[in-house]
């Protein structure tokens, strides 16, 4: 039977890990953030109407938030579409 401190040397050789996210990490989350508040603001409208039959102001604001997911959908991947077009034409 082995002892967990020698399994315990070969997990955490394997990468140090400081706790904090990478300058690529929080790039990411910066680059994704339009569509993280869109998500939310969706999420925020049904749950509003979770417990009740929504009003017509009510469903007005659900498809505000659900274009506004959409768009920042799309704004999302015809970035990474100009990156990668860009990044490999070189």
């Amino acid at each position: 039977m082995k002892s967990i401190a020698a399994l315990q040397a070969a997990v955490t050789a394997a990468a140090p890990f400081d706790g904090e996210p990478s300058d690529a990490e929080l790039d990411e989350i910066e680059t994704e953030s339009p569509l993280i508040l869109a998500q939310v603001a969706l999420l925020d409208a049904q749950i509003m109407t979770i417990d009740r039959t929504p009003t017509e102001l009510d469903q007005q604001r659900i498809r505000r938030a659900r274009r506004r997911v959409l768009a920042a959908r799309r704004d999302l991947a015809n970035r990474a579409a100009t990156v990668t077009v860009s990044g490999g034409a070189a």
